[in-house]
């Protein structure tokens, strides 16, 4: 029979799915591979109701440089008790390519170790997809779909500060990004915006919405005393990883609760939620200033790739088959700046409670000093007389102050 590798994509979509598919399938075609591509991620390998597809050169060509995904997605998790080796015999299955974040990877891992356990050993290498950019790759690589969704997500921005200035309102707009601020941080810093806030910024001070609130008042009043009645923040949605339900609960926002009393963030607009916390503090202040908020989340999830990432891609999807035919197994491919194929074992990134290590903004790297000490607009405590004549407490909104860096 001929040898085959299985493909499959789980957890959220990412642009540059397609390409790194198409890329995997072209390398291993022309090596004499059957090339199978999986639905719906791990849901039914184990259910003898997996949806297939077998990935030739035309289909692997066409969907080179589109968007979302041609084989559809999962965040299922199978537990080990589900598991066969039916799939994986029947189809002269070598390799697992698996296409996700840590929770994929680490699936494919428990599959991988049950077939060795019982004599039907395949290789499995992972690529790391995300637009978070929150996976600890080496040499600060990024995960691919990140560099597009900034992109994208860049130039959503920028239309929504010609807005604010048109308009002389502010807009809070929140970006996606698990528990990192890598998407806030690089869309606010390519726009000049005025105030980033990130769950990063506080190692030294309580994270809950009155100081993120305050964070943006803070640039509010920054730009008043400029003369410049506008402006756009961003804030990440991370900082509700941050944050206890209890928290979450006293800020006043009305949410649905699961079974289990945690509110369903799912359901509401994070950015609803930052600006209508705003809008209450500004009318506590006395202050006549209106905000709207911006949503940046599902809309920059299934772009056609940007050139950075079709390139990456096929990189990544050339780099499954040399570390395929090294013998490796149990890996991330990753790819330096230099075109140099490396692996990265997860049990090396993989903390004590199992989980991949989430790659946060490092606040004290050159480049982030540089946008929060130099391009962000806020009140310090040089702009306190000043800014008395807009309202009677501005000490409460130095940004130091309210980020305890003093």
């Amino acid at each position: 029979m001929q040898q085959s590798i299985l493909i499959l994509a789980a957890g959220g979509p990412a642009p540059g799915i397609n390409s790194v598919i198409s890329s995997v399938s072209k390398i291993f075609l022309k090596s004499g591979y059957k090339v199978i591509g999986l639905h719906d991620g791990y849901k039914n390998l184990f259910t003898g109701k997996a949806s297939t597809v077998d990935i030739d050169f035309e289909l692997a060509d066409s969907v080179l440089t589109r968007g979302g995904s041609v084989l559809r997605m999962s965040r299922y998790k199978p537990k080990n008790e589900e598991f066969t080796q039916d799939f994986f015999v029947n189809n002269n299955v070598k390799l697992l390519v698996t296409i996700g974040g840590d929770d994929t990877a680490s699936t494919a891992n428990r599959i991988s170790l049950f077939l060795t356990e019982n004599k039907f050993p395949i290789q499995n290498i992972h690529v790391p997809k995300t637009i978070d950019n929150d996976l600890p790759l080496p040499d600060n690589q990024p995960t691919f779909g990140y560099q597009s969704a900034t992109e994208e997500g860049v130039r959503i921005t920028k239309t929504v500060y010609e807005d604010a200035k048109t308009s002389a309102n502010w807009f809070v707009v929140s970006a996606m990004g698990r528990e990192a601020g890598h998407l806030a941080f690089s869309i606010g810093s390519s726009c000049h915006l005025p105030m980033i806030v990130m769950p990063e910024m506080f190692t030294k001070a309580t994270l809950n919405f009155e100081n993120i609130t305050k964070l943006i008042v803070s640039a509010i009043l920054k730009r008043k005393i400029l003369g410049i009645n506008y402006g756009v923040a961003i804030v990440s949605e991370g900082i509700f990883h941050f944050m206890s339900d209890e928290v979450i609960k006293e800020s006043g926002v009305q949410f649905t609760y699961d079974a289990h009393g945690h509110p369903e963030l799912g359901n509401v607009s994070k950015a609803h939620i930052y600006n209508v916390l705003l809008q209450n503090k500004l009318k506590e202040l006395g202050l006549d200033i209106k905000c709207r908020p911006v949503e940046l989340g599902y809309e920059l999830r299934c772009l056609p790739p940007a050139a950075f990432d079709l390139q990456y891609c096929t990189m990544l999807g050339t780099g499954v088959k040399k570390l395929f035919d090294q013998g490796l197994t149990g890996c991330v491919v990753t790819v330096n700046n230099k075109g140099e194929v490396n692996p990265l074992f997860l049990k090396d990134v993989t903390g004590e409670n199992g989980k991949v290590k989430t790659r946060l903004v490092n606040i004290e790297d050159a480049k982030t000093k540089m946008v929060l000490e130099d391009n962000l607009q806020y009140l310090t405590a040089e702009d306190v007389e000043a800014a008395k004549q807009f309202v009677s407490n501005p000490e409460e909104f130095v940004f130091s102050t309210i980020l305890n860096w003093n």
